[in-house]
């Protein structure tokens, strides 16, 4: 047999040029912001060419791919048969995109071409049937052929095909009109990063219609709709269910090949499990990508009515125990670090669809080429032979669920309709080697209930048990519902961070968005300015953080025990100036060389063996702290420290007021404060900070006690506005109480950091009231301060209302010493 590869390629240059029936001279394309090296090589004669499916492969077939007519619908419209529409689109390029020709968003509208079936295909009567097959069209679809409707279709993200023979009128020309819907974010669909009115921040141009490639092959009756691929290492096999329609009575044979020689035959009934033999099989990893090619033959009788090649390699995700106890991902029974880019899958000039395949290839190339194994596709599905080369090139993919759209909560038609379009991008994209982790949310986008959730990510382990679940990556932040403490891991996101989540007992952890430094490329942006999270003035500057950030990956990594890294991002997109690449993909922004040594570093050192933090030091004894200000003062604006020798100062006319005890400051929340004037509290390690503390009013975020970092403080005892809740908090990480606070009460807050247990815990009047899980401290060298707060490089948080008893401990609490401290002082 020959080579997977060498089969593609016979059948591109037989069968694969496009059938264009509409080439017409009036088809323009639009002139795009920026254009990539591939814009000028995109034509109506080469639309993407390829053969789309790589893994259900026949060698007979017709793109379809090319200029169709097309023209803007209204709601209501009847179809446009025999109709000559007024514009021309090159399919299969969202007409969003300059490539198109369209270049606008359209909520309603039709495409038409006509094609003919070729003589030699023996399609009608008792013979072959003829499938017409879409990749991806975006959102609501419907089919019509010679004006018979033969197919509707919901979903922005999975494919679907249709059996179009009964609706053929001999062997001339055929009529073919799709009619598609998409309202993007005006409702509850499925989005990921689409709006209709893109910003200039972390959302991006619509992308609707046609947008993966079209095309037809005959079939008979009884023919292989999918095959469901499953290795299996501890039996030396791949399981296989070949999907076969019109399969009652009929035989389905299976043999693998090492390049042309069979290793393995399996023959079975269609529809059920086959195990198709691999001795001594050849594992596939980043570092060696093998596969293996598939053969599948459907017979009635002795007779081959089908046959489909196809590939598979053979590889294991899964769980284990580090030598330093903690819990690891690992990739075919060794521990292996997670090295991820966010790879939004964005194009100036496709939008969502590359220019070509050698653009598609390019992207999966340079990641691997920067010393990534892994890439989270972002709350997008990329076409079949995205995942091919990811397959072939050697890179592990995070597969997202691509989210309803922010803000509010999605009513239950729209809840059931998100599931029922999750399990169906699962089954279509279960047999791609390269994806080992499903992500159904991202945080918390068009989550609705924590439990459902958790559900979802369990229904998911039912459906796939063979990958691993990944239920909310960004559990702490954003809009996110909560942690539901199911799936196999726990995700943090922190910027510029890295985030420091710690393994459970059944759950991994890792950082699932960190860094984001940017660059402004002077002709090379979308817009005229671009933002990141952290800007950077020039190339080396950029190299040199990403490197720092990284560096600081990997002390997180072997000490809290992180199984993976995602950076921010592969390439710009839109606004965001925060790639590797920019978004035309013409400017490296960093030095690759170094990217890549230091990726390499990290994936060689992270083994599970860890390089644990020693233990924190005992602290001072006691419960006076090593820092205590009673705010008795009364006048003046020294507020007097009676543990040590670091008295406040009243800042900007902060003022006295009756306290819980005594006296108390009072704080105007806007700029008000209490400097202590030095850095008391060695961050890093365990400590504690107290306050007693009354709320003017709710609503915004208000912060009693914190230390100055040199661009966020190192802790937050607070109010957070965000949930209406306490916290005692890190940037992205939050320990909440259970219950909203009254204002004009007095509440005693206790903060406490253990290092030993990589923990924060919130106690509100003397008992524990939430608990939140970062297994590093951030190092602060500012000021300790009373009644503000440090956020991305300016004062925020200001205090509403009046703070008393403030301590600070260089020591963990524990919960009787937070109980005995709050009777002390009630």
């Amino acid at each position: 047999m020959k080579a997977f590869t060498a089969l593609v390629a016979a059948m591109l240059a037989v069968t694969g040029a496009p059938a264009v029936a509409h080439a017409d001279a009036t088809w323009q394309p639009g002139t795009p912001p920026i254009a990539t090296p591939w814009t000028d090589q995109v034509s109506p004669d080469n639309a993407l060419p390829e053969y789309p499916r790589p893994q259900l492969v026949r060698d007979r077939w017709q793109s379809l791919n090319g200029v169709w007519q097309f023209a803007g619908a209204a709601e209501g419209e009847a179809p446009p048969f025999g109709e000559q529409l007024g514009e021309r689109v090159l399919v299969p390029y969202p007409i969003e995109s300059a490539l198109s020709g369209i270049q606008r968003h359209e909520d309603r509208m039709w495409y038409r071409r006509t094609f003919q079936v070729p003589p030699n295909w023996q399609v009608g009567g008792d013979g072959e049937r003829l499938r017409l097959n879409f990749g991806a069209v975006d959102y609501d679809a419907t089919v019509w052929v010679n004006g018979v409707r033969v197919a509707d279709h919901r979903g922005g993200y999975d494919g679907f095909s249709v059996d179009v023979t009964d609706a053929l009128r001999g062997r001339g020309s055929q009529e073919l009109v799709v009619g598609v819907t998409d309202l993007t974010d005006r409702t509850w669909q499925p989005v990921g990063k689409q709006r209709n009115v893109p910003d200039r921040g972390i959302f991006y141009t619509s992308s609707s219609g046609i947008w993966q490639s079209v095309w037809m092959e005959p079939v008979s009756a009884s023919h292989v709709e999918r095959l469901q691929m499953t290795p299996d290492l501890a039996d030396g096999s791949l399981r296989l269910t070949p999907h076969v329609a019109a399969g009652d009575g009929v035989t389905v044979e299976a043999v693998a090949y090492a390049g042309n020689r069979a290793v393995g035959r399996a023959t079975g009934p269609a529809g059920t499990e086959l195990r198709v033999p691999v001795p001594d099989p050849k594992l596939w990893s980043p570092d060696s990508p093998y596969l293996y090619d598939l053969t599948v033959r459907v017979l009635t009788g002795r007779k081959v009515v089908d046959r489909v090649d196809s590939y598979f390699g053979m590889r294991e995700v899964g769980k284990a125990r580090g030598a330093d106890g903690k819990l690891y991902l690992t990739l075919n029974g060794r521990i292996l670090f997670n090295m991820s880019t966010l790879d939004q899958g964005y194009w100036p000039d496709g939008i969502y669809t590359a220019p070509t395949d050698e653009a598609l290839r390019f992207d999966i190339a340079e990641t691997k080429r920067l010393g990534f194994n892994t890439i989270r596709k972002h709350i997008k599905v990329e076409p079949d032979r995205w995942y091919y080369w990811a397959d072939r090139l050697g890179l592990m993919v995070w597969q997202d669920m691509p989210s309803m759209r922010t803000g509010g909560t999605p009513p239950a038609d729209a809840q059931q309709e998100f599931q029922r379009q999750l399990r169906e991008i699962v089954t279509e994209h279960q047999s791609w080697t390269s994806v080992t982790v499903w992500v159904p949310f991202n945080e918390g986008w068009g989550e609705w209930d924590r439990a459902a959730t958790g559900r979802i990510a369990d229904d998911l382990r039912v459906q796939d048990p063979s990958r691993l679940v990944n239920a909310h990556s960004g559990v702490n932040c954003c809009a996110s519902r909560g942690d539901s403490g199911r799936g196999d891991m726990i995700d943090f996101h922190q910027y510029v961070g890295p985030a420091t989540p710690s393994p459970t007992a059944d759950r991994v952890a890792v950082d699932g968005e960190h860094g984001g430094f940017g660059l402004e490329v002077d002709d090379h942006m979308w817009f005229g300015e671009g933002h990141a999270y952290e800007m950077t003035p020039d190339s080396a500057t950029l190299t040199r953080r990403y490197v720092e950030n990284q560096r600081d990956l990997l002390t997180v990594a072997n000490r809290c025990g992180l199984s993976g890294g995602v950076y921010t991002q592969t390439t710009d997109v839109e606004h965001e100036v925060n790639g590797f690449y920019t978004y035309d993909r013409q400017v490296q922004k960093m030095d690759f060389a170094r990217v890549r040594d230091v990726n390499r570093a990290i994936i060689r050192s992270v083994d599970g063996t860890g390089a644990n933090a020693p233990p924190p030091a005992a602290g001072t004894p006691g419960l006076t702290g090593v820092g205590y200000w009673p705010l008795d003062d009364g006048s003046g604006t020294v507020a007097e420290d009676r543990a040590g020798d670091h008295d406040g100062t009243l800042v900007n006319g902060a003022t006295w007021t009756a306290g819980r005890t005594g006296g108390a400051v009072q704080l105007n929340g806007v700029d008000q404060y209490v400097d202590t004037g030095a850095a008391i509290l060695d961050t890093t390690g365990s400590y504690t900070a107290s306050a007693w503390v009354r709320l003017d009013s709710l609503g915004g975020f208000a912060t009693a006690v914190s230390q100055d970092g040199d661009r966020t403080s190192a802790f937050f005892l607070q109010y957070s506005g965000a949930d209406n809740r306490f916290a005692f908090s890190f940037a992205g990480v939050r320990a909440l109480a259970p219950t909203a606070p009254e204002t004009g009460r007095w509440y005693h807050l206790v903060g406490v950091r253990d290092a030993a247990s990589g923990s924060l815990t919130l106690y509100v009047d003397g008992q524990p009231a939430g608990t939140a899980s970062s297994c590093l401290g951030e190092a602060a060298g500012g000021h300790t301060v009373i009644g503000r707060a440090r956020f991305n490089g300016g004062p925020v948080d200001y205090w509403r209302g009046a703070v008393d008893e403030v301590h600070v401990y260089d020591r963990a609490l524990s919960a009787a010493e937070v109980a005995q401290l709050h009777a002390s002082e009630r």
